[in-house]
């Protein structure tokens, strides 16, 4: 059973973490592949993307614009957090171009798992002002993790249907989830 991700799962993941919506209403170039008033670039979208593919199960599908749309109304309003996702990607980038001599996105999905693995990235804490790999866990595995599990389609893979906030959320939690 494939779990497709929609804009609704978007808009739900930035409400969750207090995003704006922005991202999730006008797509991130102008189809020209030309930047428009998003902060992150095409190569940061495809990086996310590419982690993203690694991070969630296998049956989640629709990643790619799931990940644009979020990552759009994320860094919308919050310049800081697009600073820190770039200088996230672009250490992720430098540590595979010297492993795998490519960058992060280029690499196939066994390949990225394997690389996230060995610079210790699923041990490492989450801090956005400590070293490298703790913000890449902190501004990129994290906050991929956060989207899909704050949307409906990712809180129903984890039996929580409703997450907070959402209609019917409470209701779910006070359920529990079915065995």
């Amino acid at each position: 059973m494939s779990h497709e991700l929609t804009r609704r799962d978007a808009i739900a993941a930035l409400s969750a973490v207090g995003a704006s919506v922005a991202g999730c209403v006008a797509p991130a170039t102008d189809g020209e592949g030309t930047e428009t008033d998003r902060p992150l670039t095409d190569h940061d979208r495809e990086t996310l993307s590419a982690a993203a593919e690694v991070l969630y199960p296998d049956d989640v599908s629709e990643i790619e614009p799931f990940v644009a749309r979020y990552a759009g109304g994320r860094t919308a309003d919050r310049p800081e957090h697009a600073e820190g996702i770039v200088a996230a990607v672009t250490y992720l980038d430098e540590y595979c171009q010297a492993w795998y001599e490519a960058d992060f996105a280029a690499l196939s999905p066994d390949e990225r798992d394997e690389a996230l693995r060995r610079m210790g990235a699923e041990k490492a804490d989450s801090d956005p002002n400590g070293e490298d790999t703790e913000r890449l866990r902190y501004f990129v595995i994290n906050d991929l993790l956060l989207a899909l599990y704050a949307s409906p389609t990712g809180g129903e893979l984890v039996g929580i249907e409703n997450p907070p906030g959402h209609p019917g959320g409470l209701a779910s939690y006070q359920r529990g989830p079915e065995s």
